[in-house]
């Protein structure tokens, strides 16, 4: 991966993360004056004609950012992500997936986050027009709505353990 392409923690002025973005965006605002430096990675610098900066790994903007409630689109990318590609009724993981409704909309079921999970083919089919109950097959994972920084971390799961305090993991 290039250097500039590697990822970088935003927080906020109160220190609550706000996005994550590659390294050119968080060294653009570093020297704009709009970010400070919260950590960096030793390993690694950026180098100019007459000298080298570390290259961050956390920045902090240096004014607080209002930001409205992020709600997550309902669709097919996000289940997927929300659900950790993975059945949730079998829990396999190399297996085509489907989008399942919980409970049927034949029987009422709506399409929502609490109603719609992740499944293979052969689970799908097998539960067909039941509710779970029905056909003795309980989700692995109470489907719930997921929030920004649930998909944050998600994202970040395999990044450095400097994030992790930052993205309430440790």
């Amino acid at each position: 991966m290039p250097l500039l392409r590697s990822k970088v923690l935003v927080l906020n002025s109160s220190y609550e993360p706000l996005t994550v973005c590659d390294a050119q965006k968080a060294v653009l605002l570093l020297f704009g004056g709009k970010a400070v430096s919260v950590t960096h990675n030793p390993d690694r610098v950026i180098r100019t004609v007459s000298t080298s900066f570390p290259m961050p790994s956390i920045v902090r903007l240096t004014v607080f950012v209002r930001v409205p409630y992020k709600r997550i689109m309902l669709n097919r990318k996000n289940i997927l992500l929300r659900d950790a590609y993975q059945c949730q009724y079998c829990g396999r993981t190399d297996l085509p997936l489907t989008i399942d409704h919980v409970v049927p909309r034949s029987r009422g079921g709506d399409y929502s986050w609490e109603n719609l999970i992740t499944a293979c083919r052969r689970c799908n089919t097998k539960k067909g027009d039941k509710t779970p109950r029905e056909a003795d097959m309980q989700p692995l994972k109470q489907p719930i709505r997921p929030n920004s920084l649930m998909f944050m971390q998600q994202v970040t799961a395999t990044v450095s353990d400097d994030w992790k305090p930052y993205l309430y993991m440790s």
